[in-house]
């Protein structure tokens, strides 16, 4: 792909993003169309507009805003760290979960749950839990005297096991009444409670570990051609790949924190970037902008379907698992018909 042609495909993911975040602050109960939207949102930046209602204004910047911005950040974030991990570990079928993070921070999520700790605790409790499983893999990594791709992979999926235990320990000593129901419709995943504290939660870890992701795209490249090269160019690979694996933690936690677990099987950072190497290749320099919004859009309308498909808002994780495990087979079907060819 030219450079002309990538920052036109750049360009084109952004607008179409932003497009769709802009409409979805239209879409609900109370229907506002995209020019009014448009007013309430520039009205701060001009005199008071009195056509304006207090109840569109209430709408747009207190429920829906934050709610878009947040599952914007959220698709990004998952998206950017599984195509990450895909680099890093040399496999297309990793995604964010694999490392064990997600099944740490949804163990913290439950504990507070079951034990009524406030929001803040729960945040807290959520974040810990899922940075304390990547350094379990670290340790159990350290134990066996090697750090390769593999045994990092096999360890995560033992800490995913052991953290995915303690949360069905924690469904089933939960009251059937009131904590389990709570537990369950947290664990499913869902961007109802969304707030603005809830947005900077999420927007302060993705800010941070994205900008530095990007900055080391070369490095991920260099990681993605196999330990062996990354050496031979110089590289100290296994403080590179810790310092990728704990950025792509620290934004998989955050989200969990904020919005629960949306799948152990994480079909947002699994599927997505596979669509965007078949649009700008697998140079991670191109693919990870790209991704980044993508991935947020792409979010976005899995919220829209969430909360207009029935009146009951469904859950997160069972409409990206129903789009995302189509989605996959196709793409995997492609890509074995043209290996074929």
């Amino acid at each position: 792909m030219t450079s002309q042609r990538y920052r036109i495909t750049l360009l084109t993911v952004v607008v179409g993003t932003l497009l769709i975040a802009l409409c979805s602050l239209g879409l609900g109960s109370y229907g506002l169309s995209p020019w009014r939207i448009v007013q309430i949102l520039v009205e701060p930046l001009s005199d008071s507009n009195p056509t304006l209602s207090d109840i569109e204004r209430q709408v747009v910047w207190s429920v829906r805003l934050p709610r878009v911005l947040l599952a914007l950040c959220a698709g990004a974030g998952l998206a950017l760290s599984g195509a990450t991990l895909q680099g890093v570990f040399r496999n297309p079928l990793v995604d964010p979960h694999i490392i064990g993070v997600s099944a740490g921070a949804a163990f913290g999520g439950t504990l507070a749950i079951l034990l009524c700790w406030t929001p803040l605790f729960l945040l807290l409790s959520t974040f810990t839990f899922g940075m304390a499983a990547l350094l379990l893999v670290f340790m159990m990594a350290a134990a066996l005297g090697k750090q390769n791709a593999l045994i990092l992979i096999l360890a995560g999926v033992i800490i995913s096991g052991f953290f995915g235990a303690l949360v069905s320990l924690m469904q089933y000593l939960a009251d059937i009444e009131e904590k389990l129901p709570s537990i369950v419709f947290w664990l499913l995943a869902r961007f109802a409670t969304t707030h603005w504290d809830k947005l900077v939660t999420l927007v302060l870890p993705l800010g941070l570990a994205g900008r530095l992701l990007l900055r080391l795209r070369w490095y991920i490249n260099v990681l993605s051609m196999g330990e062996q090269d990354a050496r031979t160019l110089g590289m100290a690979v296994q403080p590179v790949r810790w310092l990728v694996l704990s950025l792509c933690a620290a934004v998989v936690a955050a989200q969990v924190a904020v919005s629960g677990s949306i799948g152990w099987i994480g079909w947002i950072g699994l599927v997505i970037p596979h669509v965007v190497r078949m649009l700008v290749g697998a140079d991670h320099r191109r693919l990870l902008p790209v991704l980044f919004w993508l991935g947020g859009g792409f979010m976005v309308l899995v919220d829209d379907l969430a909360r207009t498909l029935s009146d009951a808002e469904i859950p997160l994780r069972i409409l990206t698992a129903l789009f995302g495990a189509p989605l996959f087979a196709v793409l995997l079907y492609k890509t074995q018909r043209q290996r074929r060819g």
